[in-house]
């Protein structure tokens, strides 16, 4: 369905081509009555015949057809490429835009690693089990839809009794606060801890704090995975495009491992959604002309992000219904090796078009020419109109057969 609603979005390569047929169309026309007119008021009317053959096959060389055809074709075609690779773009637009990426954004969560949190070390403090900070967590976040939450929640086997939780409150990019059984209990990250006035002993890995009625009584180490080809991808991509950031809601030292473990330089962490579209902004005012920065990511709160890129590409398998509608691509598989493909056949597609439209003016000037001199028959007449589309279309086809 993404791919037929992309044949109502025309890149700025197809409106050129529409509106330069539309200036185009008359002007071949004027010089067609020009080339009967002229020489009828130079030479008298006896050789009308001739000069009216020449106007006809003028006309017929002029036909806009190579244009008007081939370069839709073209991008309907890497359309139709990417997606038999499972990369579903919403237009010709956005391929023309990821031809000229300069800056590839990425999330982290779920993009670049797995988003599949578990639990990998309860600590509890002095009076507390492992067993009774596990349960308090469990209950406290089995309200909340966040990864890290379900994390929990599934490290606890045994059952949760939602009946104890009350005045449940998610604070964004911090964590939770909630009253069980009567007793308020703080869950999140150390600026959650902060927020409250809670004394912590930092951790440096990726970690909840968990607080009872303004008592710190332990925290809980949660560890997520990079995906496996994760680094095989940035790679590629580094070939194609000269700029790769990172944008996380995570801590610094998190987002500095997986940084240092794929191969980022540039990367931000901490940053709430509205952060995230405060750094895109930043990245989009700075681009060279001419270029386009892209996201990538898979949560709800990267939809508004996804919405402010140039093309923002999301995770189609398990990425949030409101990330797929905001996205201008996306991958249907969630594989990120993906991208560098989505991005080399956008290049591929502009180049054939590009190919096109060079193709079609210089043959047609030629023969334009001959055809106002007399040294051009009917029959060369059509093939620089026919023939020239005709192999303009197989040379649009070509962008069906790039490979990965």
């Amino acid at each position: 369905e993404l791919v037929e609603y992309s044949a109502n979005k025309k890149s700025k390569t197809e409106n050129f081509i529409s509106k330069f047929a539309k200036i185009y169309t008359p002007i071949v026309v004027f010089l067609a009555v020009c080339i009967i007119v002229i020489p009828y008021f130079m030479y008298g009317i006896e050789d009308i015949k001739i000069w009216i053959s020449r106007a006809l096959t003028f006309l017929v060389i002029s036909c806009p057809c190579a244009f008007v055809i081939s370069v839709p074709l073209t991008f309907y075609a890497g359309i139709g490429c990417a997606s038999r690779h499972g990369i579903l773009v919403k237009g010709g637009n956005y391929l023309e835009m990821l031809s000229k990426v300069s800056t590839a954004a990425f999330d982290k969560t779920g993009t670049l690693t797995t988003g599949q949190f578990k639990v990998k070390e309860v600590i509890p403090s002095q009076g507390y089990s492992r067993e009774e900070l596990l349960k308090t967590a469990a209950q406290t976040e089995s309200f909340s839809n966040h990864p890290i939450a379900k994390a929990v929640v599934s490290a606890y086997d045994d059952y949760i009794d939602t009946a104890c939780v009350s005045e449940f409150s998610e604070i964004s990019g911090m964590g939770i606060k909630a009253k069980l059984n009567s007793e308020e209990i703080i869950i999140g990250n150390k600026e959650m801890m902060k927020k409250f006035g809670l004394y912590i002993n930092e951790s440096n890995n990726c970690t909840l704090y968990i607080a009872k009625n303004g008592q710190y009584i332990g925290q809980i180490v949660i560890s997520d995975t990079i995906k496996n080809n994760a680094k095989s991808a940035i790679n590629k991509l580094k070939a194609l495009v000269p700029n790769i950031v990172m944008l996380t809601g995570d801590s610094y030292e998190n987002a500095l491992m997986i940084a240092n473990e794929i191969g980022i330089d540039e990367y931000y962490s901490k940053l709430l959604p509205a952060d995230k579209i405060e750094r895109i902004e930043t990245l989009i005012s700075n681009k060279r002309k001419g270029s386009s920065v892209i996201f990538t990511g898979d949560g709800v709160n990267d939809a508004p992000v996804l919405m402010r890129a140039d093309v923002g590409i999301a995770m189609g398998a398990l990425g949030s219904d409101s990330a797929i509608e905001a996205a201008d691509v996306v991958i249907a598989d969630d594989n990120i090796a993906k991208i560098p493909l989505a991005v080399k056949i956008a290049k591929h597609t502009i180049k054939i078009a590009k190919e096109n439209i060079a193709f079609a003016i210089s043959v047609k000037l030629l023969f334009l020419l001959l055809g106002a001199l007399g040294l051009m028959t009917m029959w060369g007449a059509v093939f620089a109109d026919v023939g020239v589309t005709l192999i303009a279309v197989l040379n649009s086809i070509r962008t069906l057969r790039l490979k990965n």
